[in-house]
């Protein structure tokens, strides 16, 4: 009787661990995929931006997007700082 619930619960244990292994096998695939691609994006290269996912073009281009945003900052802070040495 003890050795057919040891056995049994071997068995669920060793499960349990595969299942784990697997999961995070998985999970690494998906991570790998995810990763953002950069691309410098014009006509001869159209045809690689068709082919990225519609998430992934959503992605880059709200990447693109903070990074025009960021230079956009630091040109305003560059006109004012020269508005202000014009100014005096």
């Amino acid at each position: 009787m003890a050795l057919k619930l040891m056995i049994i619960l071997l068995f669920i244990i060793v499960l349990f661990f595969s299942r784990n292994f697997f999961k995070l096998k998985r999970k690494k695939k998906v991570f790998e995929s995810k990763k953002l691609r950069t691309f410098n994006f014009n006509k001869k290269n159209l045809n690689n931006w068709m082919n990225l996912t519609k998430k992934e073009r959503y992605n880059l281009s709200k990447q693109e997007s903070f990074i025009y945003l960021d230079k956009r900052k630091l040109l305003l802070e560059e006109i004012r700082k020269e508005y202000k040495k014009i100014s005096r």
